[in-house]
């Protein structure tokens, strides 16, 4: 439990240099950390983006060779999956708020923590390295599909090493906020009690830890196929592509969740800061997020259906799909409900959180699509899956992020951004992710394959609207980092609590103190979102 200290130092003055970061073991120190390498690979990611929406704003060839276009897209999908989404809530703010929230002065195991955040940069080495050894990056999409990934002749063993080390750093952060939530709660503070952004990382965490060492397994077993000629997944030599399919997506889908859990329990603690209102259903949030991370580790065949399984089989894997759909929509009811008649303050957290809601539901809905048996053999490997994808990873858990940004930022940093700056941020990144991602659905009904280098000419008009939205993003993205960074340096100082927000971290200073509370924290009466009126 924490207890005041002496000293009004703030962490960031407790000590400086670069060592003292690199080598602390404070928990708000590796968020920080974590965040500016994350948010450093995800502009990569971006401009990589950028470059295939230029490729393919016209019929031919336009700016890279089909070979250069299978690199940049499978770069793209590494970075944006292993580097940003899945590591981006609970290693950035996580880190950084789950211990303030329960209460406590740090996670569990700190220096297991420290080296969480060093095993993700040795994984992101590890997937730069591919640039610049062998025969370029993986040409075989993020997914790493055998026969493709042991035949090329591309640098996949380095990629998949990679994606191996970021599991461990995955698995450690996963069992470390476990142990935390366990063992460090504040005195008084049941799990019934606890702030339902700790729920969502507790669902994530035993998703971590019991799906993550799948994936490492299996691309390990790429790497053994590749360098000893083992008979795995490449069926020229006796192998079974199916198994690698199988094995990938036990993981890949519960992986989906590690994305999109955290991202739900941030939209839980802006809904009721901002409507000014005890969160409805608290229970049921909380239990559903369970719930989610349970049911979700049995849907993962959805993703073959087009491979070859037994009509049962189908059958199962689709009432599955459905099923977890449930949980998701009494998070939404029960979002939705808390807004309902609340004294709304609408500022750039919320508006992130309402974009959310928007886009998360149209990305869910059209993975019921891909649910339905008919339907997802239509649609199966076109566009519509590229555009329902990032409804749910970028309009989804990519907003939650920046709302959670914008939220936290002044407890973080002390100071308040440019709220006008940062509503027009908002904005253009909405409308331009938009134009993006909605054109993609409608090519993926008309039947245009994914991952194609070019296309015919009865697409070109949908292309060109997703490529100008992409440029609208862009600047949007921009915008907002550019407002950010601005205000980290020059922007008004605040208080403790400049949202009238009562959850725990709000009663510390800004930017709180290196043992996190200069009082002892209280818990609110009625849980953490008892708003009185």
């Amino acid at each position: 439990m924490a207890t005041a200290i002496s000293t009004e130092k703030n962490f960031f003055e407790i000590k400086k240099g670069i060592a003292s970061w690199l080598f602390t073991l404070d928990h708000k120190r590796i968020g920080l950390m974590y965040f500016y390498a994350i948010i450093s690979f995800f502009l990569v990611g971006v401009i990589l983006g950028l470059l295939m929406r230029l490729e393919l704003i016209a019929p031919g060839e336009t700016i890279v060779k089909p070979t250069t276009y299978n690199q940049i897209f499978t770069l793209h999908g590494v970075i944006m999956i292993f580097l940003f989404i899945i590591p981006s809530i609970p290693a950035i703010f996580g880190n950084f708020f789950l211990p303030i929230m329960l209460g406590t002065d740090d996670v569990a195991f700190p220096r297991l923590n420290l080296l969480s955040w060093w095993l993700y940069v040795g994984g992101a080495v590890f997937a730069l390295l591919t640039l610049v050894v062998g025969d370029g990056p993986a040409d075989t999409g993020w997914t790493f599909y055998a026969p493709y990934s042991v035949q090329t002749g591309t640098n996949v063993t380095l990629s998949v090493l990679a994606a191996f080390i970021l599991g461990f750093s995955s698995i450690l952060t996963g069992l470390n906020f476990i142990v935390t939530i366990h063992r460090l709660r504040a005195p008084g503070m049941t799990f019934n009690k606890m702030p339902l952004f700790a729920w969502s990382l507790y669902a994530t965490s035993w998703i971590q830890l019991l799906a993550t060492p799948i994936i490492g397994i299996t691309l390990l077993m790429i790497v053994a196929e590749r360098v000893f000629g083992i008979g795995l997944f490449d069926p020229s030599i006796g192998g079974d592509p199916i198994l690698y399919q199988h094995l990938f997506w036990i993981y890949s889908h519960p992986a989906v969740y590690i994305m999109a859990l955290p991202a739900m329990g941030i939209i839980s603690e802006l809904i009721p800061s901002f409507a000014k209102r005890t969160i409805f259903g608290y229970k049921a949030i909380a239990y559903s997020s369970m719930a989610i991370a349970f049911v979700g580790y049995f849907v993962w065949g959805h993703h073959m259906f087009t491979s070859g399984m037994s009509g049962t089989a189908r059958v199962i894997f689709s009432i599955l799909t459905f099923i977890v759909a449930i949980p998701t929509a009494v998070k939404v009811f029960n979002w939705v409900a808390t807004l309902y008649k609340g004294s709304i303050d609408v500022q750039t957290p919320l508006l992130y959180a309402l974009a959310f809601i928007f886009q998360f539901l149209i990305g869910g809905l059209s993975g019921l699509v891909l649910a339905a048996l008919a339907a997802d053999i239509h649609v199966h490997d076109t566009y519509f899956v590229v555009g329902h994808f990032h409804y749910v990873m970028f309009g989804g858990t990519g907003f939650a992020m920046f709302g959670a940004l914008h939220y936290w930022f002044p407890k973080i940093w002390g100071r308040m951004y440019n709220k006008r700056t940062a509503n027009i941020g908002f904005a253009l990144l909405t409308v331009g992710f938009n134009f993006l991602y909605f054109p993609m659905m409608i090519l993926g009904l008309m039947g245009m394959p994914r991952r194609y280098y070019d296309y015919l000419p009865r697409f070109t008009d949908l292309n060109v609207i997703s490529t100008v939205g992409s440029w609208i993003l862009a600047i949007g993205l921009i915008i907002m980092l550019w407002n950010l960074i601005r205000a980290k340096k020059t922007g008004e100082k605040v208080g403790r609590n400049p949202w009238g927000s009562i959850s725990m971290e709000w009663q510390t200073k800004s930017p709180p103190p290196l043992e996190n509370f200069d009082k002892l924290p209280e818990l609110n009466e009625g849980g953490p979102y008892h708003y009185k009126h």
